[in-house]
């Protein structure tokens, strides 16, 4: 790259004669400043040569080549629209002489956001006559990009929408380059990567209040010990540190693995190495963990996979360790690069760079979103000015699904890259989240109690998330909004625990907070079946009931002694003995749902009790709506 200048003028230097530009007849001082801006550029110190190149054309206005190198140099910067305005300018003086740099000046024509002028330069250059294969080549590869960024345009039109980014100030960025930014659920803790001398990288975070960014420190611990590092991620929670480490033979499977480390009162653990289930010889980083603890992200350029370096998943196993490695497959993954998922809060969301779906050109970032049948989507570009014609990497974004968090090297920068936010666009937002938090506890004991809590899509029936809680009993779960979910906590000798959260119209709020009690399992121990649901006035259960249901079938399937009393009840609106009756058939079909799942009818008696025993006042919808329930009482061991 650092030569790519000196060799294309060169290269048309002998290529080309002038029509009215003639480099005989440049001042013979402007030449021999030229030619120290050259020795710059053959060095590859760019922004050194600028001044020269300045002098140079100072000392002649018509030294086309040196205004072309000056074009090329705002070019390689990165600083397209001054790059831009030196190539027009070059092309004023002498249109021939300027017909084969049409391919650079369409690549900055590109990143000013001006696609239909670069179309137009790069056909132009196409249709030169004599140009090399590797010249036609270049030109084809830029001319799709260009095509693809047209068609985005048409398709994604928000005129609303205005890319701002907002660099996260002193606090956080330096002189140095500040990168791989994440966020725990809450918003509460950034953690991010800082460049520092030679190999060395370092872990750094800053807690956000109300006032913003505090100012960055070093992540404590041992964590920051080895030099050679790579991306890092933190749970939702805050409690776990996955990241890219380079330890050496004795601690690891290849060069880069990925280790966890801890949160503890004394700061964060010794890094434990993930095992072969995720490391191998070959390079693994980029990690991304769901925000249930449950499933973990990552590239890696192991043999066997698609392309080079492939985006891979792993579960968790019931013994806390994760599963082996699977490749997320070709919707996902091409003959190319995929790197830097990132897994949303909404365990729904996946983000992640690519350099082999068809982009603005080098890396782009897409988006992927999980379908009901638990496939993704596939991959959908990000768009222009998120995505331009350079690489662009690892994206995050925080749990509102409204702010985004990148890397860039832009023009307000402190030195090399910089973390900057912005907000995302509507059409690739995430779904906005809530969050529940509490404590699950024995209702008899008031004891915490680890065990299982499980967000269901009530549409699918499928589990969204699946937590365990610490050993006190304590959890934090997201709650994706737009749909409506059972709520659904288990634990071996316990009457489980359901709600129902309807959010398919709700907006996005704080953080709940909901303590849980479990009822152990005890003669006459009763727990009200929230989320069993008839059509209107029948005894018919709508599917949405089968969540429920099936959790009552495991809990009588556990404990094979266990008998229970179904009941039914209505508020006191209508005729009692119509309540009566339908509060009856209701129950029954509820067991009738059980005997056909295997319970023998000795184990289940149901009843209708209409409205003989409200819980609540029928004087008010909220009220009445609460007394229409099913209930399960323990009535033998």
């Amino acid at each position: 790259m650092k030569i790519f200048l000196c060799i294309i003028l060169c290269f048309l230097s002998v290529q080309l004669y002038a029509q009215t530009y003639n480099p005989e007849k440049i001042n013979k001082k402007a030449v021999k400043v030229y030619e120290q801006a050259v020795e710059y550029l053959i060095d590859g110190m760019l922004q050194e040569s600028i001044p020269f190149l300045q002098k140079a054309i100072g000392l002649d206005t018509n030294y086309v080549e040196a205004i072309l190198s000056l074009a090329g140099v705002y070019g390689q910067l990165k600083k397209h629209e001054l790059s831009v305005s030196y190539y027009e300018w070059a092309k004023r003086k002498d249109t021939v002489y300027f017909r084969q740099y049409h391919l650079p000046y369409s690549i900055n024509l590109a990143g000013t956001g001006k696609f239909k002028e670069a179309l137009d330069a790069v056909n132009y250059f196409l249709s030169v006559p004599k140009i090399s294969d590797n010249s036609i080549k270049a030109g084809n590869y830029r001319k799709r990009c260009f095509e693809f960024a047209l068609q985005y345009s048409v398709k994604h039109i928000d005129t609303s929408y205005v890319f701002t980014p907002e660099n996260l100030g002193d606090s956080i960025n330096t002189e140095r380059s500040e990168y791989y930014p994440n966020v725990t659920i809450d918003d509460s803790l950034l953690v991010f990567n800082r460049r520092g001398d030679g190999i060395r990288e370092n872990f750094m975070q800053s807690k956000i209040d109300s006032n913003g960014y505090r100012k960055a420190t070093l992540i404590n611990g041992s964590i920051n010990e080895e030099p050679s590092k790579g991306a890092i991620t933190i749970s939702a929670d805050g409690e776990w540190l996955i990241f890219a480490g380079n330890f050496g033979r004795e601690k690891s499977y290849g060069s880069f693995d990925l280790y966890i480390s801890y949160y503890t009162p004394e700061g964060w653990s010794e890094p434990e190495n993930l095992g072969p289930n995720i490391n191998t010889e070959f390079w693994e980083s980029s990690p991304s963990l769901s925000p249930d603890k449950r499933v973990l992200y990552f590239s890696s350029n192991r043999y066997g996979g698609v392309g080079g370096k492939d985006l891979y998943f792993s579960e968790r196993m019931p013994n806390g360790k994760f599963g082996p490695a699977v490749n997320m497959g070709e919707g996902i993954n091409t003959e190319a690069d995929e790197f830097s998922p990132f897994i949303h809060a909404d365990n729904q969301t996946l983000y992640f760079t690519s350099n082999g779906w068809q982009g603005y050109g080098a890396s782009d970032l897409f988006v992927v979103r999980k379908q009901d049948d638990n496939t993704w989507s596939e991959p959908e570009n990000l768009g222009y000015p998120i995505n331009t014609i350079d690489d662009d990497g690892y994206l995050a974004v925080s749990a509102d699904g409204l702010t985004a968090y990148f890397a860039s090297d832009r023009s307000d920068s402190r030195g090399g890259l910089d973390l900057y936010k912005f907000k995302l666009r509507k059409d690739i937002r995430p779904a906005r989240t809530l969050y529940v938090k509490g404590k699950v506890y024995d209702k008899v004991t008031n004891k915490g109690l680890p065990c299982t809590v499980e967000l269901i899509d009530n549409n699918t029936g499928n589990a969204l998330m699946k937590i365990q809680t610490d050993e006190l009993g304590e959890y934090f779960i997201t709650l994706p909004l737009g749909k409506n979910y059972t709520f659904t906590v288990n634990r071996k000798g316990y009457l489980f625990y359901t709600e129902l959260y309807e959010l398919q119209n709700k907006e996005a709020d704080s953080v709940y907070k909901k303590d849980i009690p479990l009822q152990p399992i005890a003669l006459n121990s009763n727990i009200v079946l929230q989320n069993i649901q008839f059509e209107p006035n029948s005894f018919k259960l709508l599917p949405v009931s089968l969540i429920e249901l099936n959790k009552l079938l495991q809990i009588l399937n556990d404990n094979p002694t266990l008998q229970v009393e179904i009941s039914g009840h209505t508020d006191n609106t209508g005729n009692a003995a119509d309540n009566v009756k339908l509060s009856t058939q209701r129950a029954k079909a509820v067991v009738d749902y059980l005997v056909d799942k295997g319970i023998t009818t000795n184990r289940l008696t149901y009843k209708g009790y209409g409205a003989s025993k409200p819980i609540a006042d029928n004087k008010t919808e909220q009220g009445r709506a609460k007394n229409r329930r099913t209930e399960c009482k323990i009535v033998g061991l």
